[in-house]
């Protein structure tokens, strides 16, 4: 198959349109539709690093994403009172460390990459794909709408609980594996005192989090805790009691996020979990980013695969004259250890996250205390040089493309 498809990509946040990017480079018609009724706007900070940034240096765009960049000056561990108790700067390990040179606000980031793909990308928002019926020389798709189309090939970019994973792989209990942590996110008041510093805050089992915003006088929160419950799928009232009663004892500005989390018009609560799939691909639908490999956002790789992935998934299409089944293995081929590179989760994994006693509180502040000194920090520098862990070819991606680092 070595002419030009039309391609559906489900997903409008950051794989998506990333694909979408480079299959246009190559001369592909390209739809996208997005189940939201407009991109979603703000969302938390994301990181931009490693391999997923020099793929947006390729594309021409790390200046739009500097202009809307949000300005951190590190990660700081607080205790009940605001005291500093443990700081890594942004630019520790080269800007690649916990918080990164560049940090972006995902909705900011995703509205880049709109802007970079609307002008010759068909976007069909507030619809989403119900039936994929493959045969040999294409998919028949139907979405919610009512709207039935043929497409070369089909894409699910829309993350941990994606719908197209579900209907052309199996449930998604096959594929998710929990990890036993809760994460809500959502944008509060600024209250003061960050000073443009990632402030964490542990209790016993959970985490109190806030970031700066872009916008004067917000900021953004993130409450975690331990728990079996699926709380993404229950009622709002019991996600908010759970997330309550694990934070209870949280002093710095805990009482303050948790009084301004219920009001909060953009909370949403995710169960962290991992993808793991031993194919991304089967006839001629495929997966990307989250819905393919989410590594949770305990490693802070999420972006990076997702930009990665879409790169790589269009370059092996061109690569292989538009063989699907050539590039779908290519591109598994390429992906493979690069993903499971940024799936280890970080020491201690979700405990080392949310420590469930204070002498683990203690020793996890003395580990970042420790962290960019020696001999801890070539320990950890390893770790982070996960982002970069992948050789990107020069892709036959089209006539102007900015291929080349």
């Amino acid at each position: 198959m070595h002419e030009k498809t039309d391609v559906l990509i489900s997903g409008a946040s950051i794989a998506g349109p990333a694909l979408a990017y480079w299959l246009r480079r190559a001369g592909h018609r390209v739809t996208i539709v997005e189940r939201a009724p407009v991109l979603r706007p703000g969302g938390q900070t994301v990181d931009l690093r490693g391999a997923g940034r020099t793929v947006v240096e390729r594309m021409g765009l790390l200046d739009a994403v500097r202009a809307v960049q949000v300005h951190e000056r590190g990660l700081v561990y607080v205790d009940r009172d605001g005291r500093h108790l443990a700081e890594v700067p942004a630019e520790a390990f080269g800007g690649e460390g916990i918080v990164a040179e560049i940090e972006v606000l995902r909705g900011d980031l995703a509205e880049v990459l709109h802007t970079a793909t609307r002008d010759d990308v068909e976007y069909l928002f507030r619809d989403r794909i119900v039936s994929l019926t493959q045969d040999a020389d294409g998919v028949d798709v139907e979405l919610a709408s009512g709207t039935r189309r043929r497409f070369g090939l089909v894409v699910g970019a829309d993350g941990l609980h994606s719908g197209v994973r579900g209907l052309a792989f199996g449930p998604e209990d096959e594929f998710v594996h929990p990890l036993g942590l809760a994460m809500a996110f959502f944008t509060v008041p600024d209250h003061g005192g960050l000073d443009d510093w990632f402030g964490m805050h542990h209790v016993p089992g959970g985490v109190v989090a806030l970031r700066p915003d872009r916008v004067p006088g917000q900021a953004k929160a993130m409450v975690a805790t331990h728990t079996a419950e699926p709380l993404h799928r229950l009622p709002r009232e019991r996600q908010l009691a759970v997330l309550r009663a694990a934070l209870a004892d949280a002093g710095w500005l805990g009482p303050q996020v948790l009084d301004d989390m219920a009001a909060s018009r953009d909370f949403y609560v995710e169960s962290i979990g991992q993808v793991r799939m031993t194919s991304w691909a089967r006839g001629r639908v495929a997966l990307l980013g989250d819905a393919a490999f989410c590594p949770s956002p305990l490693t802070g790789l999420g972006t990076s695969l997702a930009l990665v992935g879409g790169y790589v998934l269009a370059g092996e299409l061109a690569a292989a004259g538009g063989d699907h089944v050539r590039a779908f293995e290519g591109y598994e081929q390429r992906m493979r250890a690069y993903v499971d590179q940024a799936q280890e989760l970080p020491p201690g994994g979700t405990d080392g996250f949310a420590p469930r006693t204070r002498a683990r509180i203690a020793l996890s502040r003395a580990s970042m205390r420790w962290m960019t000194r020696w001999p801890v920090r070539p320990l950890v520098a390893r770790i982070f040089a996960r982002a970069d862990a992948i050789d990107l070819p020069d892709y036959p991606l089209g006539a102007g493309a900015a291929v080349r680092a």
